[in-house]
């Protein structure tokens, strides 16, 4: 049972109300860079026919190069949300979640009426003992805690879901398990890439798994727009561009924690930070015309939590001098 608190289907597109600066969405940039955006012209032109099985077949294939993986090890998604909203179609008999973490997997497993154990972690949130189950989900780096698990500790797991939506923001990936034939890996590009309102993501597994993920999904699951982007964001150059995008992250978090100082609940090695700060910090960002991702909708946190995306240091700074104007309000 989930309490009566918690929503587990909330989103911080819901924080980010218009007219706010959106400091709540893990989302990059507003809109894609232009080359993709010219990538993605090209796919309009065939908006009046179905989605071609070539275009899929060439989106697995650019994948699986991106990954040392073969083609039949790649199920493309409408965003890892997807692949989250599939899991009860492995029909696990008990499932564990570990906590803090991206809500949706818990979610879904609930809602298909899978017995879900949860783990919470304490504060720098690092994994310990983890129960055996036919399921276990965790996030890499972790949503909203920012914590990036080794992988050596995540290959002890079994039966391993992995949310690694945020590893592209991770210079070099150190610690994926991409590459890792026993475990089931999900990957988003809408984070980097700026393309939220197009879902474009994937999941990588064996193709036993895979087609169980894939059970009775409609026919064309994925559209046009999102075949070309996943497959133009997973070419060479794009992935070129990724690290140089992903080391230009880690510095950006690294400059958003020093100015946020002692609130820092733990080093971010993702883009957004998790601070803890007063009761009402959040509702007094708003007066100010400041979002920030509220946290007590996550099990394990509460109201004295948020999340902060990161951005460029000169944007970072409006943030940061509105926190500090409300903490001082606050006293």
């Amino acid at each position: 049972m989930t309490s009566p608190k918690e929503d587990l289907r909330h989103h911080g597109d819901v924080d980010a109300a218009p007219g706010l600066a959106d400091f709540a969405v893990n989302v990059r940039v507003p809109r894609p860079p232009k080359w993709l955006r010219d990538r993605l012209k090209i796919a309009l032109d065939d908006l009046g026919r179905y989605p071609a099985r070539s275009a899929d077949q060439a989106g697995r294939e650019e994948v699986a190069r991106r990954h040392g993986r073969r083609p039949d090890e790649v199920l493309l998604l409408n965003g890892a949300a997807e692949g989250f909203a599939l899991l009860p179609n492995l029909r696990p008999r008990r499932a564990v979640v570990v906590h803090p973490s991206f809500t949706e997997p818990e979610a879904a497993l609930r809602d298909a009426g899978v017995p879900v154990e949860r783990v919470l972690l304490e504060p720098p949130y690092t994994l310990g003992e983890i129960p055996e189950a036919d399921l276990v989900v965790i996030g890499n780096p972790t949503n909203p805690t920012s914590v990036l698990h080794p992988r050596e500790k995540l290959r002890q797991i079994k039966n391993l879901v992995v949310d690694e939506a945020f590893m592209d923001a991770v210079p070099g990936e150190p610690e994926s398990l991409a590459g890792d034939e026993n475990v089931l890996v999900f990957r988003s590009l809408t984070k980097t890439w700026g393309l939220a309102g197009i879902r474009a993501g994937y999941a990588l597994g064996d193709p036993d798994t895979l087609a169980k993920l894939a059970h009775n999904r409609p026919q064309w699951p994925v559209n046009s727009l999102a075949l070309e982007a996943i497959k133009a964001c997973c070419e060479e150059r794009a992935v070129e561009e990724t690290e140089r995008l992903a080391r230009e992250a880690q510095e950006h978090a690294r400059h958003a924690a020093e100015l946020l100082g002692d609130l820092v609940v733990v080093p971010p090695r993702a883009p957004f930070v998790l601070i803890k700060v007063p009761r009402g910090t959040r509702e007094a960002l708003r007066h100010k015309g400041i979002a920030a991702r509220r946290c007590d909708t996550f099990p394990g946190l509460d109201d004295e939590h948020l999340r902060v995306a990161v951005r460029a240091p000169e944007e970072f700074a409006v943030f940061a001098d509105a926190l500090r104007v409300v903490m001082e309000e606050l006293r």
